[in-house]
């Protein structure tokens, strides 16, 4: 079977780089496809034909209406390609099929279908009150930003393009993405439906390449207007002091080190196996994630007995085996970043009591793999506890009051997610109100819909990824006023100007 190649996309044309590499499985390290690398130049000549694109203005003149049918075309095949991309992805990034096509395909899809009604129902253009003392009406705008730079990470690829694509081109601007260059290859098939379905050439551009240069050369673009950023903290805070140069506007959504309260009340029928979805899923590389799992000390010996129960049931293996519960994560640095951060742990007096290693056997030798990994007699000052390990490494810390949880789970630079477990919806509740997160779930985690806001608070982000305002992040506001005195003799010209001698 021979390796496919995908070029870059750029103002309607798929061209080759004079650079390419190879991707790899990160299960198997065999090569999935060659990706042409772009740099400086090609993100020169995306940016150039999408800047040619709004200035030309076609899309940008093309009503709501027409736009939203074209997203909802672009939804209905990727939705009948659903089982080919969900492989693809889990062939480039490592996630088990069983995540990549209900949940990451299926999602992206129901996304996509959301934006293009939120399309059809914008106020684009509305009138407001009359004023006075003059009198005169008022125009409220909504306009597109212009060139719109979109940078997205490898871990839920589909779902990210299409927050940021989405909204960007339902208000009619053009769009640079730059995928992560570990996976692509989504964002590639992506711009392959966009053309099939007719956007016109410059809308959409598709760069991959590396961070640098080729994301920091669009993030820091003179004729970018707006820069959305998915990935670390580290780079969003280069990115949005980046910005101030040309007072780009910014959505970063960046990383989470999300605090997963189980009170003394909880289910643990229910919270072991939903406190283990929250870590574990997406092989443990989601920045939402609910790593730091704060139990009553009182309860601490059960949690950890059922916890090391449940996790000697979790099966490692083919992320394409619709079996395989935890698969790869995505390279080999990462890999042995993480057994660092659990090495760490280890000589700060965290126990570690599953996992911790690599998994034996012939099917792990060529892969990137971690063991599901626990910790316990975790504190909050540990670095296992306070930075973003990006992989499936679940860290326990005791508490023995509800006001100490919440204390322990705010301490933290991060505001993206957290959780709450109890048999008492208004006692879990009333903690979540008190929780400094963007998103909180009470008796689950992962729950993200269209029709809700994605994005966290402290150094989690800056605004929000879908939800009913997710236009407003990607259009401007413009106010129009319209005389509506009838002459001269009634405005406010003599405050300033004398009248005219006869």
């Amino acid at each position: 079977m021979s390796v496919p190649h995908y070029p870059a996309y750029i103002n309607g044309r798929w061209v080759d780089t004079e650079q390419w590499y190879d991707l790899r499985s990160p299960a198997t390290g065999e090569i999935v496809a060659t990706v042409a690398k772009g740099g400086v130049a090609e993100i020169d000549r995306a940016v150039a034909a999408a800047k040619a694109a709004h200035e030309e203005g076609t899309w940008r003149r093309t009503p709501p209406e027409q736009r939203a049918a074209l997203l909802e075309d672009v939804a209905g095949r990727l939705a009948a390609r659903m089982d080919e991309l969900a492989a693809l992805q889990t062939r480039e990034n490592g996630v088990t099929i069983r995540v990549t096509g209900a949940l990451h395909i299926g999602l992206s899809v129901a996304q996509l279908q959301y934006i293009a009604q939120r399309a059809r129902a914008y106020e684009f253009e509305k009138q407001g009150p009359e004023i006075g003392p003059v009198p005169a009406q008022g125009i409220l705008r909504r306009e597109p930003l212009g060139v719109v730079g979109a940078i997205v990470p490898w871990n839920i690829p589909l779902l990210v393009i299409v927050w940021k694509i989405g909204p960007a081109l339902a208000a009619g601007n053009t769009v640079v993405l730059k995928p992560d260059e570990h996976a692509p290859l989504l964002a590639l098939e992506v711009a392959k439906e966009f053309e099939a379905a007719g956007l016109p050439p410059g809308v959409l551009n598709v760069v991959a390449g590396d961070g640098e240069p080729a994301g920091a050369h669009l993030a820091s673009h003179p004729d970018v207007r707006k820069v959305a950023f998915t990935g670390s903290t580290s780079v969003g805070r280069g990115i949005l002091a980046g910005s101030a140069d040309t007072i780009k506007r910014v959505t970063l959504e960046l990383g989470g080190k999300g605090p997963n309260i189980l009170l003394d009340d909880a289910d643990l029928d229910v919270a072991i196996d939903g406190s283990l979805f929250a870590c574990f899923a997406n092989n443990g590389q989601a920045c939402e994630a609910g790593t730091r799992l704060l139990v009553p000390r009182s309860r601490r010996d059960e949690v950890v007995s059922r916890l090391l129960a449940r996790v000697a049931t979790i099966k490692l293996g083919d992320p394409l085996d619709p079996a395989t519960d935890l698969g790869p994560v995505i390279t080999r640095e990462q890999q042995q970043r993480i057994l660092s951060y659990v090495d760490q742990a280890q000589r700060d007096g965290a126990k570690l009591v599953a996992g911790g290693g690599v998994p034996s056997g012939p099917e792990f030798e060529h892969g990137n793999w971690v063991e599901p990994t626990v910790l316990v007699d975790v504190t909050n000052d540990m670095p296992i506890a306070r930075e973003e390990v990006f992989g499936p490494v679940l860290a326990v810390l005791a508490y023995d009051s509800v006001d100490e949880a919440i204390k322990i789970a705010n301490d933290t630079e991060y505001g993206l997610s957290a959780g709450v477990w109890s048999a008492d919806e208004t006692r879990a509740l009333d903690v979540a109100r008190q929780l400094e997160a963007g998103m909180v779930y009470v008796n689950d985690w992962h729950v993200i819909h269209p029709q809700y806001p994605f994005g966290g608070v402290k150094q989690s982000g800056l605004g929000r990824e879908g939800g009913p305002d997710a236009l407003d992040h990607y259009t401007e506001q413009k106010y129009i006023s319209v005389d509506r005195s009838g002459g001269v003799e009634n405005k406010a010209y003599g405050l300033v100007l004398s009248p005219p001698v006869s």
